[in-house]
C-alpha cells in the first residue's frame, strides 16, 4: 500500500482510539443520568402513592359521615320504639332499625379495611422515602466520580484529537473526506481489510460486511494507492498481512 491508504490506516487507528475514549466518557455521563431517572422514578411512585392515600382517605371520610348520619338514625329509631302506638308501626320501626344497623356494621368494617389500606400505603410511602434518600447519597458519590473521570477522559480525547488532526493534515482533501463519510455511517469503522477465502487461491471477501471482492478489485490494491471501496457495504478496502492476502 502507498502512502494514501497506509495514512488512512493509520489514521483508521487513532479513529478507534478517539471513539473508544468518547465511549468511555458517554458512559461515565450514562452513569450519573441512569441513577437520576431511578430517583425521579421512585419520587413519581412516592407522589402516585401519596395521591392513592388521599383518595383512600376521602373515602373513609365519605364513609365516617355516612355513618354518623346511621348513628343518628338509629339513636332516632330507638327513642321511636318507645313511643310506638301499635305493634304494627312497633315491627316497622324494629324492621328500619335492624336494616339501619346492619348498613352501618358495613360502613364500620368498609372504613376499618380503609384505616388499614392507609397504613400499609403509608408504610411503603416511608420505605419508598428511605430508598429515595439511599438513591441521592448514592447520586453525589456517582456525581463525584463521574466528574473526576469525566475531566480525565476530556484530557485523553484532547489529545487524541490533536494526534487525528495530525495524521488527517498528512493525507489529500478527497481520501479524507471519503474517510470522514464512512466513518459516520460506520461508527468509525471506515476500513475493512480484505480476507481470501481458506483453500481458494482468488475469492475474497469484504472484512466489513464479508461479501465478495472481486480479484481485480484486490489486484488494484496491490497496485496502485487508490480508494477502493466495498461494493456492498461501501467501506474502504485495504491489504491485510500475508495470511489474509
Amino acid at each position: 500500500m502507498g502512502p494514501v491508504l497506509n495514512g488512512l490506516v493509520k489514521l483508521q487507528s487513532v479513529e478507534n482510539r478517539l471513539r473508544a475514549a468518547k465511549a468511555k466518557l458517554a458512559r461515565c455521563r450514562r452513569n450519573v443520568i441512569i441513577q437520576e431517572n431511578q430517583i425521579r422514578s421512585l419520587q413519581n411512585a412516592l407522589e402516585a402513592k401519596k395521591e392513592e392515600i388521599q383518595l383512600t382517605k376521602i373515602q373513609s371520610d365519605r364513609l365516617e359521615l355516612e355513618l354518623k348520619t346511621r348513628d343518628e338514625q338509629i339513636a332516632r329509631l330507638r327513642a321511636s320504639l318507645n313511643t310506638a302506638k301499635t305493634n304494627k308501626e312497633y315491627a316497622a320501626l324494629l324492621t328500619q332499625l335492624n336494616t339501619t344497623k346492619a348498613d352501618s356494621s358495613k360502613n364500620e368494617t368498609q372504613i376499618l379495611e380503609l384505616l388499614k389500606d392507609i397504613e400499609a400505603d403509608e408504610a411503603e410511602c416511608e420505605k419508598i422515602q428511605n430508598q429515595i434518600d439511599q438513591q441521592k447519597q448514592a447520586l453525589e458519590q456517582i456525581r463525584k466520580e463521574a466528574e473526576v473521570l469525566a475531566a480525565k477522559f476530556e484530557a485523553e480525547i484532547e489529545e487524541i484529537q490533536v494526534e487525528w488532526n495530525q495524521v488527517a493534515q498528512t493525507i489529500a482533501t478527497d481520501p479524507l473526506e471519503v474517510f470522514r463519510r464512512v466513518a459516520e455511517t460506520y461508527d468509525g469503522e471506515a476500513l475493512a481489510v480484505v480476507d481470501r477465502q481458506e483453500g481458494r487461491t482468488e475469492a475474497y471477501t469484504c472484512g466489513g460486511c464479508f461479501m465478495g471482492i472481486t480479484a481485480e478489485s484486490v489486484n488494484l490494491l496491490m497496485t496502485k494507492d487508490d480508494i477502493i471501496r466495498c461494493p456492498n457495504c461501501t467501506r474502504i478496502l485495504v491489504l491485510g498481512g500475508e495470511k489474509n492476502i
